[in-house]
């Protein structure tokens, strides 16, 4: 960058900026030309400098899609994968200003496989250009994020109907267009929808009104994002500081790190925790360049009380007076963003700020057919699903519901054994059902009854296929132990499935409700002081996981019944490989069902070479080295 265009760009920066910053995303199908319109944008915009004119028309020249004219697209499909595709895989930000305003844009991808990157870009912004191209009209895709920028809290969209020049600059296409997408939105609640027809290659109506569309009165888009009123935003709302980070680095300072989520703090402002309620006031505003008076959303502080207050990691800091819900229990619509489905019962991490915390989906209220954006029954949720879910943590975390603050209204899941990030979030409110409903002291207790008893409660889970062994290692386990004066009790899968759980089927869904219902029964046992035998094949290691932790590890003893399936086919004790080979059961685990092995049981029985009277002394042996036998 030369001297001359550095100074050009700073003046033109310090002159901008009027209206605000505008945060806008470009979204629609694949190959709509969101790419190129915001090349367009800069390039119309006189953004780019000689060095960068020079290299895009170069790479117009080896990627480019337009013959001889310059590629737009190549601004912003950056990545090589991208452009060896001609698609946009990735978010790609890009900030530019005019002498109005500034604007931060998210080139969000169009392919359905990349719908988590649009949502993404969607979280922060004020604005969405909804692109349709021209000859295609209203798409399935155009319609999935359309409902993404309402659920996602965007209040303004711009129908872009590009590639006008493709379709003879039809002022009857276009209306038919506008039409069928106002139709299709009609009852989502936007503040303003603004259809635009233009074409994003040859720069109509993108930065100036375009002569050959003389039909048209409205506005160029660059008019129209210039002068949209975008809100007060985040600074608008009340104080929210969620604690990053407890910062003690001596014996004399203790404070509280982390960045504003919305709205300001003065010194001397009463606050409290949200999650205790302890009160305080704020003493010092701290910084790296010294204390502060005030600070605001999105400052990085330091925050020190002026008196000592319990307060961790993933606490919130709030006023007294403008708190918000703290709940373990609330209703979200959630965007599923992960090829294995969503299950209720499933248990998951669930990150809202800086808290991490355990949840599990209790219900999934419906579906969201995003063709006709009606509700619909749903029972799962596949990738790029959308769905109304009541959650449950495993304990109470405090949001504000996402339609008044979209800093603390928002969370994501998180797949507990691949870390991966499997779902977002918008909380619409807390569950009532949870305001009435608190735990209840008793003067008897787990560890009262277990004294009586004389022993340590456990469940001893025995997990592997069917025919592997498990219900009858199981069985003589716990006839031994009560030989021996132990207090036991026993859970079957079958047994168990005809009663409590006989309106459970095998698909996927069913058998996580099975294991969590099995989960909460086993707890139960436990609290009474039993030894709890359970005989699952529970194929999934969540659910296993979510049984663990719902007891303890110390309390959870996991006992790998492994045999190959061969062995189990030729065993076959209650016929049901062969009826599973003849097409009569579906859903039959090791057989058309996936079976997930253990990573680390607390012991592995290989039942193929080993007899069940041998196996069920290897497990007694195992429970007196714990100590669970008295």
């Amino acid at each position: 960058m030369s001297g001359a265009e550095r100074s050009a760009l700073i003046d033109r920066l310090s002159r901008s900026g009027s209206k605000g910053v505008l945060r806008f995303i470009t979204c629609g199908s694949v190959d709509d030309g969101k790419s190129t319109l915001i090349g367009r944008l800069l390039y119309d915009s006189k953004l780019l400098f000689e060095d960068q004119l020079g290299t895009l028309e170069r790479d117009s020249k080896k990627h480019g899609t337009t013959g001889g004219d310059i590629d737009f697209a190549l601004l912003l499909d950056g990545l090589e994968a991208e452009r060896e595709q001609g698609i946009t895989i990735d978010v790609a930000y890009r900030f530019f200003a005019t002498e109005k305003r500034k604007f931060v844009v998210a080139d969000t991808p169009g392919h359905e496989q990349y719908t988590r990157n649009m949502a993404t870009g969607a979280s922060t912004a004020d604005a969405a250009i909804i692109l349709v191209d021209a000859r295609k009209g209203v798409l399935t895709q155009t319609r999935r994020h359309t409902w993404i920028a309402h659920m996602m809290g965007i209040r303004h969209i711009v129908l872009a109907v590009n590639k006008m020049d493709l379709a003879e600059y039809s002022r009857t296409r276009f209306e038919e267009i506008h039409g069928a997408y106002r139709q299709a939105v009609a009852s989502l609640s936007f503040e303003t929808i603004t259809p635009i027809p233009m074409s994003a290659r040859f720069g109509d109506n993108v930065t100036a009104r375009s002569e050959r569309m003389d039909w048209y009165s409205g506005p160029a888009l660059l008019e129209f994002l210039e002068d949209l009123e975008a809100g007060s935003g985040l600074a608008g709302q009340p104080f929210r500081f969620p604690v990053q980070w407890v910062n003690r680095p001596n014996q004399n300072f203790r404070g509280f790190s982390g960045t504003i989520a919305s709205g300001r703090v003065q010194r001397g402002d009463a606050i409290v925790i949200a999650q205790s309620g302890a009160a305080a006031r704020i003493e010092r505003i701290v910084t790296a360049d010294g204390d502060l008076d005030s600070a605001g959303a999105g400052d990085a502080v330091t925050l020190v009380l002026d008196r000592e207050v319990d307060v961790a990691r993933g606490d919130m800091i709030v006023p007294a007076d403008a708190r918000p819900d703290v709940s373990d229990q609330f209703a979200a619509e959630i965007l599923w963003m992960n090829e294995a489905e969503l299950l209720p019962g499933r248990s998951y991490l669930l990150k809202a700020g800086t808290a991490t915390v355990p949840a599990t989906i209790t219900t999934i209220k419906h579906g969201i057919d995003v063709n006709t954006f009606e509700k619909e029954p749903a029972k799962s949720v596949a990738l790029n699903g959308i769905a109304l879910c009541n959650l449950s943590t495993g304990r109470p975390i405090p949001f504000d519901p996402y339609d008044d603050n979209r800093a603390t209204g928002a969370f994501i899941l998180i797949d507990r054994f691949s870390n991966q990030t499997v779902g977002a979030g918008m909380i619409r409110h807390g569950l009532r059902r949870a305001d009435n409903i608190h735990a209840q002291a008793m003067d008897i207790t787990k560890t009262e009854r277990a004294r009586m008893k004389g022993q340590k409660p456990a469940i001893i889970w025995f997990t592997g296929l069917s025919g592997a062994g498990k219900s009858t290692i199981a069985n003589i386990v716990e006839k031994r132990l009560s030989s021996a004066g132990h207090h036991t009790y026993s859970l079957d899968g079958d047994n168990v499935r005809h009663g409590l759980n006989k309106d459970l089927g095998f698909t996927d869904a069913d058998r996580v409700e099975n294991i969590r219902r099995i989960g909460e029964v086993g707890k139960l046992f436990v609290d009474a002081g039993l030894i709890v035998t359970c005989s699952f094949i529970s194929p999934f290691r969540d659910e296993r996981q979510m049984v663990r932790e719902l007891v303890g590890s110390d309390e959870f003893i996991e006992v790998f019944v492994d045999a190959p399936i061969e062995v189990c086919m030729a065993r076959d004790p209650k016929g049901l490989y062969r009826k599973a080979q003849e097409g009569r059961i579906k859903n039959f685990t090791g057989f058309d069902s996936p079976y997930e092995v253990p990573e680390s049981p607390e012991i592995h029985l290989h039942t193929a070479d080993l007899s069940p009277e041998d196996a069920a002394e290897r497990v007694i042996a195992m429970l007196r080295d714990m100590g669970r036998l008295g």
